[in-house]
């Protein structure tokens, strides 16, 4: 399972950078579930990160996916999603993430609208209020890099705690038989880690876990670290990682 982290800046992301996740996520918490940050501080992070900024943060190797959100933004407005998508893009991020609400038709809407753009979009299903079949089959479509689900109230549970395992592995099953990559987030713990490779998602996304305080507070390296070596010596479930997830992992 592998390991995104959201930041918010510079200093963050070089943090991140040296504990070597997998995904760098630019948000702002202090702005909602998938706050957006200003387009000037989502170049300032990529060339900081592609530049000579990575070798002076002493980081490692391997190069990390860089994603960035486009913002809390309500489905019903297609055209400002698709021009802050298109914005967002235009930074050099590998990928741009888009809230969408887990259940109706106006996500459907959004999703379509969404797979025709020229940009490695990951939608993000906000899953609050749950999922349906019919929304994860849109998110799901062969124009998408990768689905994910995470939750809007943060303080309301973990997304673990307010979908349960059943619906969470409902969900991974049918984003891998349709060949997507899938990620959870939404206030997980270095406590859910065990619950989460049993689930057998390909990335997590934590920012809580490794925050001084709240999610809004500062990335704490020391909290970083230790995520990375519990994530690192979390036993898997071999067969089902296997079975799941073969064909994802291979994109």
């Amino acid at each position: 399972m592998r390991m995104l982290v959201s930041v918010r800046d510079v200093t963050e992301a070089r943090e991140a950078l040296r504990a070597g996740v997998d995904f760098i996520d630019l948000k702002e918490p202090s702005a909602g579930a998938l706050g957006g940050l200003a387009l000037p501080v989502i170049r300032e992070v990529v060339a900081a990160l592609r530049g000579g900024g990575a070798a002076q943060a002493g980081g490692p190797a391997h190069a990390p996916l860089i994603s960035a959100t486009i913002g809390d933004l309500p489905p019903d407005a297609p055209e400002i999603i698709l021009e802050r998508a298109r914005a967002v893009g235009a930074c050099g991020v590998d990928l741009v993430k888009v809230g969408v609400p887990g259940r109706g038709a106006a996500a459907c809407a959004a999703l379509e609208a969404l797979a025709v753009l020229p940009l490695a979009i990951v939608p993000v299903l906000i899953a609050d209020d749950g999922l349906d079949a019919a929304v994860i089959d849109a998110a799901c479509a062969p124009a998408f890099a990768a689905v994910m689900a995470d939750t809007q109230a943060k303080r309301a549970g973990s997304l673990l705690e307010l979908l349960g395992t059943d619906a969470l592995a409902a969900f991974i099953d049918r984003a891998h038989a349709a060949g997507r990559m899938v990620g959870l987030a939404g206030a997980l713990r270095v406590a859910d880690l065990p619950q989460l490779a049993r689930l057998g998602p390909d990335f997590a996304g934590f920012r809580s876990a490794v925050c001084d305080g709240s999610r809004a507070g500062r990335l704490d390296p020391r909290r970083l670290e230790a995520l990375r070596a519990a994530i690192a010596m979390t036993p898997t479930d071999a067969p089902a990682q296997s079975r799941r997830a073969a064909d994802a992992l291979a994109m």
